[in-house]
């Protein structure tokens, strides 16, 4: 990245930099009391059968989201301790004009996107990328008005071929927000929500692959069960398995949601049984761990010397990985060289890295990000060596 003292010349039609960085101020009241700082937050997928076409009807839901951690991830991928006070988005005097190719790899409604447009010069590129047929809907109008965005719809873990495609091999920074947006999870008809009735789908991305309540109908008691355990971390998943394989049908997010709560023996206060069973057929439908893995990977080759790397993570399994890669990969040390009487020496791809939380006036306003962790690190000039990898 390169900051530039100069203004630039403005472009006609050029930019949407009248678009707010929080697509609206409204927040969703079944999120505050089901956020928990050591298991995600409630779990929820996607729904209709239709194909997705390039023109979406984003007027049917328009529900509110707003970005967590926002100024501070912005301000991790570029490199800064904070950002230029701004009155407005076109504000390019208070704006540090950074040229370079930037990269959301979970767009989202837009509000890390918007923020960091505002402070990216005009030869700058942002690629956008998201495997939600909303959200990229979303993506395509913005890149409408500024020629800047570049939109790819795919999940993040095929970063390296969407960006091979466009000619791009590395860029000068990446950022992933891994949390389900408020609009995903407020509309019912997605599937995510045990607060809003809708077909029990689930998928990120309602154009391909199968669906929870297709994958219910097939799998036997003992796999729902360790999937239950292991990416929901339900202590009690043997005895909801069973419980849900005896329904008739799988149909009504609330009616599996009920089934869930009848047979959770040990309800927690200000917290719905049911969130780390829908968290974890949510996880498991969409292969999010395996997508986060793949991405952090790809992060290593991707991201130049100097880049930097920022992930926002809303649940212990997925900020776990984001941890130990950084570490492993900070420090040089990797699991499989522990019992080694002489390890090798590994290659260091990132500094140290950081690790930052919302502050007390984000959690009031917005109890969703209570649950979030923010970690970043600066790619290292180590040339990326995939033999050691």
């Amino acid at each position: 990245m390169s900051l530039s003292k100069s203004k630039p010349k403005s472009k006609p039609n050029s930019k949407a930099r009248s678009l707010s960085a929080t697509d609206s101020s409204a927040t969703s009241a079944a999120l505050l009391a089901i956020d928990d700082r050591s298991v995600a937050t409630a779990p929820d997928p996607a729904v209709s059968d239709k194909t997705v076409s390039d023109k979406v009807e984003l007027d049917q839901p328009s529900f509110a989201h707003e970005a967590v951690l926002l100024h501070e991830a912005v301000a991790a991928v570029l490199g800064v301790k904070s950002l230029p006070m701004q009155e407005n988005d076109s504000d390019s005097e208070n704006s540090l004009q950074a040229t370079g190719v930037y990269v959301d790899a979970t767009f989202g409604r837009g509000g890390h996107s918007r923020l960091l447009l505002s402070q990216l010069a005009d030869d700058a590129q942002l690629i956008v990328i998201d495997k939600d047929p909303t959200a990229i809907a979303v993506a395509r109008e913005l890149a409408a008005e500024d020629s800047r965005v570049q939109v790819i719809h795919d999940s993040f873990a095929s970063l390296t071929a969407g960006l091979a495609a466009m000619g791009i091999d590395q860029v000068d920074g990446l950022m992933a927000d891994l949390g389900v947006s408020s609009p995903q999870i407020d509309d019912g008809s997605r599937g995510f929500s045990f607060m809003r009735d809708g077909a029990i789908d689930m998928r990120m991305d309602t154009t391909r692959g199968q669906s929870v309540a297709e994958w219910l109908e097939q799998v036997d008691d003992e796999t729902l069960a360790n999937v239950l355990y292991e990416f929901g971390e339900e202590r009690h998943s043997r005895r909801i398995a069973r419980a849900i394989k005896e329904m008739s049908r799988y149909t009504s997010t609330l009616e599996l949601a009920e089934v869930i709560k009848v047979a959770h023996p040990n309800w927690q206060r200000g917290k719905h049984p049911a969130t780390q069973s829908f968290q974890a057929m949510r996880i498991f439908i969409n292969n999010e761990l395996g997508d986060v893995d793949s991405f952090l990977e790809q992060s290593i080759p991707i991201v130049k010397a100097g880049g930097q790397l920022a992930v926002i993570s809303f649940h212990s399994l997925e900020d776990r990985r984001i941890k130990q890669f950084l570490q492993r990969h900070s420090k040089g040390q990797y699991p499989e060289d522990e019992q080694s009487p002489m390890p090798p020496n590994r290659p260091r791809y990132f500094s140290k890295p950081k690790r930052i939380g919302p502050s007390k006036a984000e959690v009031a306003g917005n109890p969703r990000s209570r649950s979030a962790w923010l970690r970043t690190a600066t790619r290292t000039d180590t040339a990326y060596q995939p033999e050691s990898h």
